[in-house]
């Protein structure tokens, strides 16, 4: 018997045991082996580092068979875990409201020639520290930050980018549809602070504004230092009284570039503060500035005029920074078209937060072994992707209950401030007092397989890595394929 069902309500171990029911009623195909091979990633010593390493652990008692038989011919009802996870109890950043980071993270599969729907994805620090363009899987990742210093988010959704897709596009959609379901989850009602997103230079952010621009939220992101940006065009009255000979009044105002100080003029808001990892932060900021849109790229297509987007910018100096290294301008886009000084300093202490999506990133990969598997299906990678969502929001949930194990030359943390990896020491622990829906593995033999000596008559397809061209067509490479395996087809 769960503890739901003996009656004990809004304790933290009665919201695990029925987070783990609902999600088991998730899993429509396979749904034994799929439940124990995600507990098998919470309760397995150690970090993850192959898939069939997890057959071994003492919760998933089926065969290593029935692993990799679950994650490519399972099935999950993606939507109800997604209003689930819509539905628990979400942190708050500071201000009281909720902040959602956005970013993408790759699953890198350099090598997968028989796996599609790969794209290039840009990667960092690789091999000789280089930018460089690595196939594989990106997949758009939300999650919900909570205040302070802190590796802990609540994952919400994670969308795989196809090969070709408008990141901004699918941005917008993701985060439409989640927003429907935290209005009707009671998350956000009517009154309260817009839903404020973050979101890293990587993103349009002015278009993912103008995307959004009916729903109750504001984007901030960062910017490039190279950006120029403009004030608002002067009214008539203003521009007869500068031009007596009269002439077309200017679809835009002067110009606001961002590497030449003096075309910024005096600050509408400007504070320093001291902090303790960075000095003195010199924050100044600048009302109703936009970009001047041109009818090309991703506004191409555009219906009638382009519009006008005006928001906040912001840009934050400090002394120094914990790693040493120089500490160059940081520039903000707050899409709030004015900002108080108290304001613009809420915003920028709450985009740093936004760097709590690089801890939560590291741990599923490096602790979690979300890259770990070499599938060779994408729709295999999204069903582990999401048990690595599940996994990750069980560790949430049993977060006030978990004790600290730590290593003898670790130091002791406070209650209540273990990181993800420290509360899933103790999960197998946790995992004994709450329910298991899960059934018993029925006794079975091994299929024969292929005779000995035989050779593969049905070799896998080899699919090229997703590439767009300027002109919008496909990519595709010279017809030489192999005799006997069939024609590449283009991701």
């Amino acid at each position: 018997m769960s503890v739901v069902e003996q009656g004990v309500l809004g304790d933290p171990l009665a919201e695990l045991s029925r987070f783990r029911g609902v999600f088991y009623d998730c899993l429509t195909g396979r749904s034994d082996a799929l439940f124990e091979l995600a507990d098998a990633v919470l309760c397995t010593d150690g970090p993850v580092k192959t898939l069939v390493g997890l057959a071994l652990a003492p919760e998933h008692r089926r065969g290593h068979g029935a692993l990799y038989g679950a994650l490519n011919r399972g099935r999950l009802d993606v939507a109800r875990l997604r209003a689930e996870l819509a539905g628990l109890p979400l942190p708050h950043a500071a201000g009281g409201r909720l902040v959602l980071a956005v970013d993408v993270s790759p699953w890198l599969r350099p090598d997968a020639d028989t796996s599609d729907a790969r794209s290039f994805c840009h990667t960092y620090g690789r091999g000789d520290a280089k930018h460089q363009m690595i196939p594989g899987w990106p997949y758009s990742w939300i999650v919900a930050l909570e205040s302070g210093r802190t590796s802990w988010v609540a994952p919400l959704d994670a969308v795989r980018l196809r090969p070709g897709d408008d990141l901004a596009a699918v941005t917008a959609a993701q985060l439409r549809d989640l927003i429907e379901r935290l209005v009707a989850a009671g998350q956000w009602s009517p009154g309260e602070p817009p839903v404020l997103i973050v979101a890293d230079a990587g993103y349009d952010v002015m278009r993912l504004a103008y995307l959004l621009r009916d729903l109750p939220v504001e984007i901030l992101g960062r910017l490039r230092s190279d950006r120029v940006m403009r004030r608002p065009a002067p009214t008539r009255a203003e521009f007869a009284l500068a031009n007596p000979a009269g002439g077309r009044p200017p679809k835009h105002g002067s110009e606001f570039i961002f590497k030449d100080a003096r075309t910024w003029g005096a600050p509408d808001a400007e504070t320093k503060a001291e902090t303790t990892r960075y000095g003195t932060a010199h924050a100044q900021s600048w009302d109703r500035l936009h970009p001047e849109l041109q009818g090309r790229a991703a506004w191409r297509d555009h219906p009638g005029q382009l519009p006008v987007i005006e928001g906040t910018v912001i840009r934050l100096q400090v002394d120094h920074l914990p790693s040493g290294g120089d500490p160059k301008p940081l520039w903000l886009w707050w899409s709030r078209p004015t900002a108080s000084p108290a304001e613009a300093d809420l915003a920028w202490q709450t985009f740093l937060r936004r760097f709590d999506i690089e801890h939560f990133f590291r741990m599923i990969k490096q602790t979690l072994g979300w890259t770990a598997p070499r599938l060779r299906e994408a729709k295999a990678a999204d069903r582990w992707t999401w048990l690595i969502v599940a996994a990750h929001t069980q560790l949430r949930l049993a977060r006030p209950m978990a004790v600290d194990l730590r290593r003898p030359w670790e130091k002791p943390a406070e209650p209540n401030k273990l990181t993800p990896a420290r509360v899933r020491r103790g999960f197998r622990h946790l995992r004994a007092r709450t329910s298991t829906p899960a059934g018993v593995p029925k006794p079975s033999r091994p299929g024969p397989g292929r005779p000995p000596g035989s050779k593969n008559r049905r070799p896998a397809n080899r699919y090229d890595v997703g590439l767009l061209l300027v002109t919008g067509e496909p990519y595709r490479r010279p017809a030489h394929h192999k005799v006997g395996t069939k024609p590449r087809r283009t991701g």
